[in-house]
């Protein structure tokens, strides 16, 4: 088959290997039909995951079609369309029975394996391991980009963002950080009952898709006193502060914006340290959380697709083939100057 291939820091190539077969019972074979990039793919291509070697095949998230089972699967069948979620549970560690499948130890304490310990799914065929405990059938009637993005960032946006940060009917909540992730985020807000959701990022082509995606406020963050801004759209600073970036003057923002006895939920990624200003906070009374997505929330997000509460096609901007992926690559490196949310990658 064909694939996505890292070949070290730096470069990537589109590669004939080896075809995937069930290597354990609990193991299917899925056939890519819709695939994505992940901003952790181009972290990995920049050399900042260490832990995934030369030779891996790239890609986390998909929406395929079963073709092979392992002999003790019996709840999946050849011709199944499944969502194939970035994490992967064994459904029986002390993590997954806590509802924390990002730490599944069977999987070797991360339940993040595709693209990463194991090849991945930026290809013509993946296997996924304890997949009865992992992937999800697609409902009738629903298409591949409605669900697409349930596999990483409506999840991500939802538990890391939202549901760490408490987010109630009511709330204010300010959103740091437009990407795609935090664009889940604002969606999921609203579905909270958040009364106002202000958007915060630096380009205005990312505000407004945040406008698309339900929130009530926009600010440029480099358009002046940005605090004082959103002072002016809130009574009292922000219930909730949502930061989806990963840098810290992101995170500095968020500890000056939310409200005494508020949540800071932090979702960016962050490569470099930031000062915790614990001589501001610590009267505040404020909570803040972190945290890797779990996916247990998939089953209730893909019920809101169904009802047509999540427009998750919303996050595809760009479309290529799978044999295109590379120019599929170089879009999404330059999302700013292609105003690129997510690419689309079909089979």
């Amino acid at each position: 088959m064909k694939a996505l291939v890292y070949h070290g820091p730096g470069q990537k190539s589109w590669d004939i290997v080896a075809d995937p077969k069930p290597t354990e019972p609990t193991d299917i074979v899925v056939q890519i039909d819709t695939t994505t990039i992940c901003g952790t793919d181009l972290h990995i291509l920049k050399g900042d995951v260490p832990t995934v070697e030369p030779g891996r095949v790239l890609g986390h998230e998909a929406v395929g079609t079963v073709v092979a089972t392992g002999s003790a699967v019996t709840s999946l069948a050849a011709g199944d369309r499944v969502i194939v979620p970035a994490i992967t549970s064994c459904g029986r560690c002390a993590y997954c029975k806590r509802g924390m499948p990002s730490h599944c130890q069977a999987t070797g304490g991360i339940g993040w394996v595709f693209g990463h310990l194991i090849d991945g799914t930026q290809a013509e065929y993946t296997r996924v391991p304890f997949a009865e405990t992992s992937v999800h059938k697609v409902p009738d009637g629903l298409t591949d980009e409605q669900v697409l993005f349930l596999t990483d960032i409506l999840p991500t946006g939802y538990e890391v963002g939202v549901r760490n940060g408490r987010v109630k009917p009511g709330d204010v909540v300010v959103v740091v950080g437009a990407g795609p992730v935090g664009l889940a985020a604002i969606q999921t807000a609203r579905l909270a009952g958040a009364a106002n959701v202000i958007a915060v990022d630096l380009a205005d082509s990312r505000l407004e898709h945040a406008t698309r995606f339900g929130a009530d406020h926009t600010v440029n963050s480099g358009s002046g006193d940005v605090d004082k801004q959103i002072g002016a759209l809130t009574d009292d600073g922000a219930d909730v502060a949502i930061e989806a970036v990963g840098i810290p003057a992101t995170f500095d923002m968020c500890t000056r914006v939310v409200r005494p006895g508020g949540v800071i939920a932090n979702i960016g990624v962050h490569g470099a340290p930031t000062t915790l200003h614990l001589e501001d906070l610590w009267i505040k009374n404020v909570t803040i959380t972190t945290g890797l997505v779990d996916g247990t929330t998939v089953p209730m997000l893909l019920r809101l697709v169904q009802s047509g509460k999540i427009a998750g096609e919303l996050f595809g901007t760009h479309e290529f083939g799978l044999a295109d992926i590379l120019s599929a690559y170089d879009t999404f490196a330059e999302a700013g100057k292609n105003n690129a949310l997510k690419v689309v990658i079909k089979r």
